[in-house]
């Protein structure tokens, strides 16, 4: 019997997951999550792990960001933006990274065929009908209330956060 090796990358949509984790009351581990998909599936190779940050200023996350460079992710940050909602009369900010995950994807597509998508945003619908399109198997992990009807649509696997928690949580030592 020839088994084909699993090749995975992996993206985290950082600021949607922060939010994700906030609601559920709990936070993950990133070195946990990559151990969790590394093992979750027998004859697989992790190829990429990307994360994808808003920040205040060059030097905010920065400890947080080297402690996942050297866990072996990528780091891909953009600073925060100031919005004005004139509904609310709030002021928010936001750092969309939606196209650098995108690129990110496409730009790496020739070496893996397992996707595993931290995110509930419905704007990666389209890029993940292409991604499958290219036999590429697609997992989102987000969280109810979260995940955006048309992403969990799309996808060949959905994983909500909550039931995965026991191996991917961050605990305190």
């Amino acid at each position: 019997m020839v088994t084909s090796l699993s090749r995975l990358s992996i993206f985290v949509d950082g600021n949607n997951m922060f939010y994700a984790q906030q609601k559920n009351g709990w936070f993950f581990d990133p070195r946990r999550v990559l151990e969790y998909f590394r093992t979750e599936q027998s004859e697989t190779m992790l190829v990429n792990a990307f994360w994808y940050t808003g920040l205040k200023d060059h030097q905010d996350q920065r400890g947080f960001r080297d402690a996942l460079i050297s866990l072996g992710y990528t780091v891909r940050t953009k600073i925060l933006k100031e919005y004005y909602d004139d509904s609310s009369g709030r002021y928010s900010q936001k750092a969309n990274l939606d196209i650098e995950i995108v690129i990110d994807m496409f730009n790496t597509v020739e070496q893996y065929n397992r996707v595993i998508l931290f995110s509930g945003d419905g704007d990666f619908e389209r890029a993940i009908e292409l991604l499958r399109s290219k036999n590429t198997h697609i997992t989102v992990v987000s969280t109810e209330g979260m995940i955006a009807r048309e992403l969990r649509n799309v996808t060949d696997r959905y994983i909500d956060l909550n039931l995965i928690r026991n191996k991917i949580e961050k605990v305190e030592f």
